[in-house]
């Protein structure tokens, strides 16, 4: 064999070595890329969660997953009607102890939190439904047992998820202004949600601060066959007027 032709048997392993290291890069670089751009738009465009338990039925069942819009309140605000994710105000929910994570289980979890396929601080929230927006007068019930927002009787059946035969949910009354900053909600399967309504004797009386809350619930992502728009139901609260003054 001539020395070329060794010297060129040798030089395309070499060849074949330098080619590998730039896709390589090319490789990494993407994927930390993606992980920057999931982390912000997790931080600060939408987060995804699932449902634990069933007050919110039949519009949300035990384990959907849905997104939730953060962006779009921070501009717009909140109206009534809007299915919101808020961390606990603060005795809402039972204390139940954490689960210690092993640092690569930690490090799994958080990785697969920033491409939506995991959410395992969902217990540490709630979801419920905007009755009441700052400076409304929201009170239960008149005498047909309809909620009434600034005087305005609603009709939430649209919504709720009431027994066979029932027409309006159990009495739990209530006759509240809601404070600046804050919103008031409840369940859509009324009668078995610890809402609003089960805790004005918390620290913040029921009331839902704006910093608490995550934001807009607007897509089921999972599962399959329940993939689909969340609704609003605002036209609900079409007739309601803006609080009064004072």
């Amino acid at each position: 064999m001539s020395s070329d032709t060794a010297s060129g048997s040798e030089a395309a392993p070499r060849r074949a070595r330098r080619s590998v290291w730039p896709l390589l890069r090319d490789i990494v670089v993407i994927v930390l890329v993606a992980i920057v751009v999931s982390f912000v738009v997790k931080t600060f465009v939408v987060r995804s969660f699932y449902i634990p338990s069933g007050s919110m039925q039949q519009t949300l069942e035990i384990e959907d997953r849905i997104f939730v819009d953060e962006l779009t309140p921070r501009f717009t605000g909140y109206d009534r009607g809007d299915v919101v994710v808020f961390r606990d105000p603060g005795g809402w929910l039972p204390v139940t102890p954490r689960t210690q994570q092993t640092p690569w289980e930690g490090a799994v979890d958080w990785l697969l939190s920033l491409v939506g396929l995991s959410a395992s601080d969902s217990k540490d929230h709630l979801v419920k439904r905007v009755v009441g927006l700052p400076g409304d007068h929201v009170v239960c019930c008149n005498p047909i047992g309809q909620v009434m927002v600034n005087d305005v009787p609603i009709d939430e059946t649209p919504y709720l998820n009431l027994d066979p035969g029932q027409s309006v949910p159990a009495k739990k009354e209530f006759d509240v202004t809601v404070p600046e900053g804050a919103l008031w909600v409840l369940g859509d399967n009324r009668d078995h949600s610890r809402d609003s309504r089960y805790n004005v004797d918390q620290p913040t009386h029921g009331f839902v601060p704006l910093d608490n809350v995550v934001g807009r619930a607007f897509l089921i992502t999972w599962p399959l066959n329940r993939i689909g728009f969340i609704d609003g139901h605002h036209d609900v609260f079409a007739g309601v007027p803006a609080p009064a003054d004072g």
